[in-house]
């Protein structure tokens, strides 16, 4: 099948796209830096989600991956990057599966403001293409990471108070890997075909650290 992953350069959106080669299908990757690695089955287009997007055809599988964090263009890139990619090259009689990384804050809140709103619309418009491209048979669903460990959040993972903190409310006391997060991408888009517009959590439980005092 052919696979189309924005963010492919780095983290979750590199082991997505490696995860897919892999698996023997043909991946194509946006980003705005170079790709890092080169395959035979791997084509990449440098560009910008909010830009213009090069024109790509029979795209079966749309992996929307590309997003950043308190950049003070969340909304613009997180959310309407999200839906221009989808509107380009997801809705479309070839579709087979469109997922969204979207993250834990869609349902907690407990980033960054706009971080949080991107990726809460994020969840409800990918609802909206589930019932969209239904009429192919094909399915829409998010997943929702809590803490992966890409360089992103270097910051907090090589601080070990921060560090700390974190695992305090995390009962796993670990993190995802974005190996992991790519596993769950290619169950859901490949192996799955009967589950749609479903936002999947995972964050090792931390959204579900409830404690009972008597």
């Amino acid at each position: 099948m052919k696979i189309l992953v924005t963010g492919a350069s780095g983290g979750i959106g590199c082991a997505i796209a490696k995860k897919f080669l892999g698996m023997g299908h043909e991946v194509v990757g946006l980003d705005l830096l170079p790709a890092s690695f080169a395959e035979t089955n791997y084509t990449h287009f440098v560009c910008d989600v909010t830009g213009a997007l090069p024109d790509i055809e029979n795209v079966e599988i749309l992996i929307n991956n590309a997003g950043v964090q308190d950049s003070g263009k969340d909304i613009e890139v997180n959310l309407k990057g999200a839906i221009r990619v989808t509107e380009k090259y997801g809705i479309q009689p070839r579709i087979r599966s469109v997922v969204f990384i979207a993250s834990a804050s869609a349902t907690t809140g407990a980033e960054f403001p706009e971080y949080a709103a991107s990726k809460g619309g994020l969840v409800s418009y990918m609802k909206n293409v589930a019932l969209r491209v239904a009429e192919w048979g094909a399915t829409a669903n998010s997943l929702s990471p809590g803490g992966v460990t890409t360089a992103l959040n270097r910051r907090v993972m090589e601080d070990k108070n921060l560090w700390a903190q974190i695992m305090a409310l995390t009962p796993l006391k670990k993190w995802a890997t974005p190996e992991e997060i790519a596993e769950w991408t290619y169950f859901i888009s490949v192996v799955n075909r009967s589950m749609t517009a479903q936002d999947i959590l995972i964050d090792n439980g931390e959204s579900a650290d409830a404690k009972f005092i008597w």
